[in-house]
């Protein structure tokens, strides 16, 4: 099951966790209103979470999976993930209160924050306090990794992420305009925007664009395995320093489970110490966060025209 940026629900994963299996065979809202319904037997409602599609959607459907198993046991209420099919929809679906707990990104964060007044940001990953986006280039552009920007990439093709990604999207084009004092679709020949961190990376390595931009993680992970996407490319430079990812979680919550519940789902997240749910987000540990700690994403959004 999945949520479309509409809040409908669409199928197209190709594997099922007991989690996504319980809820496929429910269609729309109606799959909410019939599990919560068989909740209520118990007296417990379920909490739903999702997380931005920035990756392949097996891997997502992996990673979430173990970490419903884990909140469930240490919330002691039924949790469920549900995927979503773009950025947009996990944004969406948490303004219409059908996920009460997000992993966004920083940009997406703020979108739902905005949403939905009361809500909080309460854990981020250890790296997101200062998290970086990686300009990659094809190998044939003969392009070489500086600590200043690649301004002899002008007049090449060049690729964003997904196009409200912090990392793959916000603060790339931020410095690209910043550095180079172009818009960067005055700056480069062509520029696209290929859905998420690891198309990203596949379209630059069979050289369809020459030049693309995303998330550290992501590229430093494809080292690790040695996939071959990484044979024909190259890092060519890295952002300056800036907030990302964060759990945020509806200000409703307490009224719902109960007072406290909100600093109960923090503790159980900061707490979460195993090495398998954490290297598959990857994060070496989730540290407590506030709304404050995104400001610089409200302001750069802002000045992109992003937010409103």
């Amino acid at each position: 099951m999945k949520l479309t940026t509409s809040g409908k629900v669409s199928v197209g994963m190709a594997k099922f966790t007991r989690h996504t299996c319980a809820a496929l065979a429910l269609t729309g809202l109606a799959a909410f209103a019939a599990d919560d319904a068989m909740a209520q037997n118990s007296d417990i409602p379920t909490l739903y979470f999702s997380a931005i599609p920035d990756d392949d959607a097996t891997k997502l459907t992996e990673r979430f999976s173990g970490v419903a198993d884990y909140l469930e046991e240490k919330l002691g209420v039924p949790v469920e993930y549900i995927p979503v099919k773009d950025y947009a929809a996990s944004v969406v679906a948490f303004r219409n209160d059908q996920i009460q707990l997000g992993w966004f990104g920083g940009l997406t964060g703020v979108q739902a924050r905005l949403a939905v007044p009361g809500s909080q940001a309460i854990a981020q990953g250890d790296e997101d306090t200062s998290f970086v986006s990686y300009f990659i280039a094809h190998d044939s552009t003969g392009l070489e990794e500086s600590d200043e920007f690649p301004m002899s990439a002008k007049g090449l093709s060049f690729t964003f992420g997904a196009q409200t990604s912090t990392s793959g999207r916000l603060f790339p084009d931020f410095y690209i305009r910043k550095e180079t004092g172009e818009a960067p679709e005055d700056f480069f020949a062509k520029v696209g925007f290929s859905g998420d961190h690891a198309q990203t990376l596949r379209l630059v390595s069979t050289g369809a664009y020459q030049l693309g931009a995303l998330n550290y993680t992501v590229y430093d992970d494809a080292v690790a395995q040695g996939l071959p996407e990484v044979e024909t490319t190259r890092i060519i430079w890295k952002t300056p320093p800036y907030p990302d990812y964060n759990w945020t979680i509806r200000g409703d919550v307490d009224a719902r489970y109960g007072e406290g519940f909100t600093q109960k789902v923090k503790a159980a997240l900061i707490g979460m110490d195993d090495p398998d749910l954490l290297a598959s987000f990857p994060r070496r540990a989730f540290v407590a966060t506030s709304n404050e700690a995104y400001e610089p994403i409200v302001q750069t959004g802002r000045e992109l025209g992003l937010l409103d």
